[in-house]
């Protein structure tokens, strides 16, 4: 166990507030403990509930929501899904600095959990209730509760996902806490994705199924976020030491951490080609499998299912290979299942949701490990600085990965309407010419593959490893980290510290 440079006591708060003095949460101490309790891992877990349904439903149901049920014409409904989820790039970093500087009986993060939650699952409803029916009015409405949706996320997200890094200080320890939040995410990616179009359709479609089936995800958001929220009650706060002072000197820390970079424009590329094949499911079961009752659930059922059963084999493999050489081979899994998709036209259907189970194998690995390396880069700066700033780091984050969540259905969107999609306002798809077919096939198969293959290639600086945790390389020059005061403390302080 790596003690852990912060605090050195505990700091009295009552009530929630902000502060930007450095202390150490109430009843925690300088090290945060290795080894977890399940029920800890259990419950910081189902906050995937949320995370799952909301970075799911929306890429999976609301560009088809916009263009087959309120008839916003393809490329108009790819800014309306892009443009308030493209805000998070600047409310996200925002949100972790609010939340490094929280003090509060709860801890600093947990009080999102709940609050940011429960504001989150409300304002999902919301999106899908179509107040002025179908129309130019509604598609505005649709983004101005899309952006407000998004927003309430970044302040559910950012604290939620900055949390591993101060539960424990274990380089493995993380990996299980990620398998155990990837197992739930994929559970919550099945549930949301495979049962709203089937409450939709079951409510009649159109605006009212689409009603009733915001109201079904707003209350998954919602048992997610009070689950976390209380299954978290006894784990460890960890210590948050003093934050930068300014959102300027946080993003220039964030941009020093060499690893993190990588690891951020890798995932970045790879959410946006994965929210593709999301947006893609609708159209794909409706125009090429032509299954458009069953298609969606079935799709969703093969993708899922198979990474709650391989989840156990890719921590093992992890442990073996290392984090980054088993993210490059599930990343290359997920890539050519989306290439081998591209014959679905003349392919059984039984062959095609084989393939599709194929990409959901990939698709488990690349988020545990994508997930499991971000806590290793906050420990690492965290070593180097002598600052525990994992809001800013997660911040950041979450801001690029709701960036490519969004962005796939736009540029899905945009593949639609360069090839000619015709919108309806009946709740089912126009008949579609051949053009406007072979971009629902494209930006379903090789658009992804190639986004999420390519990435890889943003790996190449990313050299972090257990060793490198342990006896982080110290910053080159003072004047390069200016904004860091007490790294010399900080280096001296791990050089004392022992692993076992």
């Amino acid at each position: 166990m790596t003690a852990l440079p912060g605090g050195s006591g505990p700091t009295p708060a009552s009530g929630l507030a902000s502060t930007t003095s450095a202390s150490v949460l109430p009843g925690a101490t300088s090290t945060v403990l290795g080894t977890l309790p399940r029920g800890v891992h259990a419950g910081y877990a189902l906050g995937s509930l949320a995370t799952g349904a909301f970075g799911t439903v929306p890429g999976l149901l609301l560009l088809p929501y916009l263009t087959d049920t309120l008839g916003v014409a393809a490329g108009v409904a790819a800014l309306l899904v892009l443009l308030p989820k493209a805000w998070d790039v600047l409310v996200n970093p925002v949100a972790g600095r609010i939340s490094d500087r929280t003090r509060s009986r709860w801890g600093a993060r947990r009080p999102y959990l709940l609050f940011g939650g429960l504001a989150l699952a409300v304002l999902f409803g919301a999106i899908f209730a179509a107040p002025f029916g179908a129309g130019p009015a509604s598609g505005a409405y649709v983004a101005v509760a899309f952006l407000a949706t998004a927003t309430a996320f970044a302040f559910f997200q950012v604290p939620y996902v900055a949390m591993p890094a101060e539960l424990t200080s274990d380089y493995t320890e993380r990996t299980r806490m990620m398998t155990w939040r990837i197992a739930v995410l994929a559970l919550a990616i099945l549930v949301a994705g495979a049962v709203a179009p089937l409450v939709r359709d079951a409510a009649g479609g159109g605006v009212p199924g689409h009603r009733w089936m915001g109201v079904f995800v707003a209350a998954l958001i919602a048992l997610g976020a009070v689950g976390a929220f209380l299954g978290t009650r006894s784990a460890p706060q960890g210590t948050v030491g003093e934050s930068e002072p300014s959102l300027r000197a946080q993003l220039t820390v964030a941009a020093r951490n060499r690893p993190f970079r990588a690891l951020l424009l890798c995932f970045v590329v790879q959410s946006a080609g994965v929210a593709t094949i999301l947006a893609g499911v609708q159209y794909f079961a409706d125009h090429v499998l032509a299954d458009p009752t069953t298609g969606p659930t079935v799709l969703f059922v093969c993708f899922v299912g198979p990474a709650l059963v391989v989840m156990p084999l890719w921590s093992r493999v992890g442990a073996r290979v290392g984090k980054l050489a088993a993210l490059v081979a599930a990343s290359l899994i997920l890539a050519a299942g989306g290439l081998a998709l591209v014959a679905a036209p003349v392919l059984p259907a039984a062959v095609v949701y084989l393939l599709v189970a194929f990409l959901g194998v990939g698709y488990a690995g690349q988020q545990v490990f994508a997930l499991a390396m971000l806590p290793d880069c906050i420990a690492y700066d965290t070593a180097r600085t002598g600052r525990r700033q994992a809001g800013v780091f997660t911040g950041v984050w979450t801001a690029g990965e709701t960036f490519g969540l969004a962005l796939g259905p736009g540029i899905y969107g945009l593949v639609l309407a360069l090839t000619g999609y015709v919108s309806s306002t009946t709740g089912t798809s126009a008949t579609q010419s051949d053009t406007a077919r072979l971009g629902v096939l494209l930006g379903f198969t090789i658009l992804p593959a190639l986004l999420i293959g390519l990435a890889i290639l943003l790996l190449r600086p990313y050299d972090l490893t257990p060793a490198r945790l342990t006896s982080p390389t110290p910053p080159p020059t003072t004047a390069d980290h200016a904004v860091v005061a007490g790294t010399e403390a900080a280096e001296n302080h791990g050089k004392g510290a022992t692993t076992q």
